[in-house]
């Protein structure tokens, strides 16, 4: 037989065949699900199921950690190709179902090739062994170090600093995160420990959430710490992490979780997710962060001088309350995100309001005199400008804190007490678990009120000038001018805290 057999034409052909595709596919490009604020966040194709992530940490901040994460995940189209948000790490290998994939970088894209055409509803899963870089641009968030290891903070789009993933509020999934580190360190992240291991100087921990999260919303805390345990309502494990050495210290501040998860737990209904906890770092940030089930505060705001109680007190809240809004209810686009940061200032005041004396209506009112100038700098509510490119925190401005709680105060004068509060209770039932929009909010208002909101809502989330205050004919906006600021996150109370706060996010 000649030596082009059967068996090697049909090789050649193969050959042949794998050159042909990979000459007609266009070049890797970073790709987006179109979010007029992150054009390039999240990617179209697929929907993630659940991510595991595996991480080993020597002791030394300034070492990439080895990585290692595995992406399951289902097809929502046809797929040859599959972009994933990743960015600050070298990737080593990348596999799709078990087999080796090529693999290129475009822009903060990883891009994939599949090993054969994908259809839709396809199972997949992409296993990405990497390095996670924990040094690098502090401003724009990913990795944050400590006095004694690491924290995360991945708000607005830095979670893919950290992992490869689908790094948009929009895609939620489950987490498993196992983490080796010397056996002098303690590691806690979102979730619930799954298991601990011992073995030649280290530990992996393992920990599972037991409910959806968005990537931005992760938590992994290394560092030597104590692990704090208490009782919430109904029995919630309340787990906070703290430096070991201030443990007595922020005693008196932890302990007032359980009642603030009560009293939230009356305006709301039950807690949404499987335990609560603070993580206090020693770390200076400039905000402190809802991460799912674990927020993230500064050791600043507890040990330093200059900040009442009162104040502490409602930035603890106003991260509570993000457990429900902006958590288990995620905003489906991030133009959505005055729904999270509206609601969690709203009952932030409610509460001073009930437990500090801090007046609901002088707040809103100073709110108002305010709102024009805030919407002049930074764009109405619900479209809210771009952020900076250098400074993607930028997004987190006064109109979207205190200008975004001042439309539902505006809306509770507009259906009266009872409705709102039951739009408020119902909202979160429907929607737990998932993510939403504003037009989704707006029509449950429209449908709990008995009647159409839409132009009430079309000024208060879109107009450029703050309409009327129902009720409150006399109140006044200042003209922007005279109005000042606008271009930096809120403090926790506006007017009435510290003047160099740290901001809640």
């Amino acid at each position: 037989m000649p030596l082009t057999s059967r068996r090697l034409r049909a090789a050649l052909l193969a050959t042949a065949s794998v050159t042909l595709v990979a000459a007609t596919l266009p070049a890797p490009e970073p790709l987006g699900i179109g979010d007029r604020l992150f054009p390039h966040l999240g990617n179209p194709g697929y929907d993630v199921l659940s991510y595991d992530i595996s991480f080993t940490y020597t002791g030394v901040n300034t070492r990439p950690l080895e990585a290692v994460t595995t992406i399951d995940a289902r097809t929502t189209a046809p797929l040859d190709r599959i972009n994933l948000d990743f960015a600050r790490g070298t990737v080593r290998s990348v596999e799709v179902d078990g087999l080796g994939s090529e693999f290129a970088t475009a822009g903060e894209d990883l891009v994939v090739d599949t090993p054969s055409w994908l259809p839709a509803g396809t199972p997949v899963r992409i296993t990405v062994r990497h390095t996670s870089d924990p040094s690098g641009d502090k401003a724009n968030g990913g990795w944050v170090p400590t006095s004694d290891g690491l924290a995360m903070a991945n708000q607005a789009d830095a979670a893919h600093r950290v992992f490869p993933g689908n790094d948009h509020p929009a895609d939620k999934a489950y987490f498993t995160f196992r983490v080796t580190a010397p056996k002098e360190f303690t590691v806690v992240a979102g979730g619930l420990p799954a298991g601990r291991r011992e073995h030649a100087g280290a530990t992996t921990w393992t920990y599972r959430t037991e409910h959806p999260m968005a990537t931005e919303l992760a938590q992994v805390s290394i560092g030597r710490s104590a692990v704090l345990h208490r009782t919430g309502p109904r029995g919630l494990p309340v787990r906070d992490v703290v430096p070991a050495a201030d443990r007595a210290k922020l005693e008196p501040w932890l302990k007032k979780t359980p009642a603030q998860l009560a009293w939230m737990e009356e305006q709301v209904g039950p807690y949404p997710f499987e335990t609560y906890g603070l993580l206090v770092a020693d770390a200076e940030t400039g905000f402190e962060l809802e991460t799912q089930t674990l927020s993230l505060f500064e050791r600043s705001l507890f040990t330093g001088a200059g900040y009442p109680e009162w104040y502490v007190d409602s930035v603890m809240v106003h991260e509570l309350a993000h457990q429900w809004f902006g958590n288990s209810v995620s905003p489906r686009s991030w133009s959505d995100l005055w729904l999270n940061e509206g609601h969690a200032t709203w009952y932030e005041a409610r509460y001073a309001e009930e437990h500090a004396r801090k007046p609901m209506e002088r707040r809103m009112r100073e709110a108002y005199a305010r709102s024009d100038a805030w919407r002049a700098a930074g764009g109405p509510p619900a479209r809210p400008d771009a952020p900076t490119p250098d400074h993607k925190i930028s997004l987190f401005r006064p109109v979207v804190y205190d200008g975004s709680a001042l439309i539902l105060y505006a809306l509770r004068e507009e259906i009266g007490e009872a409705a709102f509060d039951r739009l408020e209770r119902t909202w979160v039932r429907a929607h737990r678990n998932g993510s939403a929009t504003t037009r989704q909010f707006t029509d449950l208002a429209s449908r709990i009120a008995g009647r159409d909101l839409t132009a009430f809502f079309d000024g208060w989330l879109y107009g450029e000038k703050t309409p009327p205050m129902p009720g409150h004919p006399d109140w006044r906006s200042e003209t922007p001018r005279s109005a000042g600021g606008g271009g930096s996150p809120a403090p926790a109370v506006h007017g009435q805290g510290p003047g160099q706060a740290p901001k809640p996010r």
